[in-house]
């Protein structure tokens, strides 16, 4: 009786959502509320803070960022993840920043998707999200027999991983995704290079990168952290 319960509750989220539509033309720039209807430009990582800013001075994400809909993570396409039914993130405002380098030097993508209204809906369904991704990364290997992911961090809310293609141009992906329940926000970002790359990868904590891309979304979301 919970099951159903539980299933009968995410349906009903899922269709009251779907019926928020597509973004309206008009946005607050830089914080949300009171409009909630793009990713503010105060949302995205700073620039500083992502890997290899010393190699390639990363601009100002915002800047960069269009607009997205039905987002999926740089993982999904590598691992040919096959698509998930009624995925929340069909009907979140999503927006994508891809940087790209010459071959062989680290590409960068980052994703910011918000669920809008109550933030104790739009929490569900950005920890559901990530949770969705951990399972589709552990499926990987299975679905793209190429692929060689390893997770390095699996906590509620936070995961990362380092996954390897074994193809014609070998390729190696660090993905980072993380949950802000408090807004109902998920951040994502992927760099990417042929193996092996021009640049080392860096020793860098996982946690250091996770919170750096939670970091702005308290600011951005005016009061889902009080």
């Amino acid at each position: 009786m919970t099951k159903v319960l539980a299933a009968v509750s995410v349906a009903a989220m899922t269709a009251a959502f779907s019926l928020l539509g597509q973004p309206l033309a008009r946005a607050d720039p830089d914080t949300c509320p009171p409009n909630c209807d793009r990713i503010p430009a105060s949302a995205w990582i700073d620039s500083a803070a992502i890997p290899l800013f010393a190699k390639y001075a990363w601009p100002n994400l915002a800047g960069a960022a269009v607009f997205l809909q039905r987002p999926r993570f740089r993982f999904e396409e590598m691992c040919a993840s096959p698509p998930t039914a009624s995925d929340p993130r069909d009907f979140s405002v999503a927006a994508k920043a891809n940087l790209a380098n010459a071959p062989g030097q680290w590409q960068l993508q980052v994703q910011v998707l918000h669920w809008r209204g109550e933030s104790w809906y739009g929490g569900q369904f950005a920890d559901a999200v990530v949770r969705s991704a951990a399972t589709a990364l552990r499926a990987c290997q299975v679905s793209a027999p190429q692929t060689s992911p390893s997770i390095t961090t699996d906590e509620p809310g936070r995961l990362s991983s380092v996954l390897s293609v074994a193809s014609a141009v070998p390729t190696v992906l660090h993905q980072y995704l993380v949950s802000h329940p408090q807004s109902g926000t998920v951040a994502e970002l992927a760099m990417w290079a042929a193996s092996p790359p021009a640049e080392n990868w860096p020793v860098i904590p996982d946690a250091q990168v996770l919170d750096a891309l939670v970091a702005p979304l308290c600011a951005a979301y005016i009061a889902s952290c009080r």
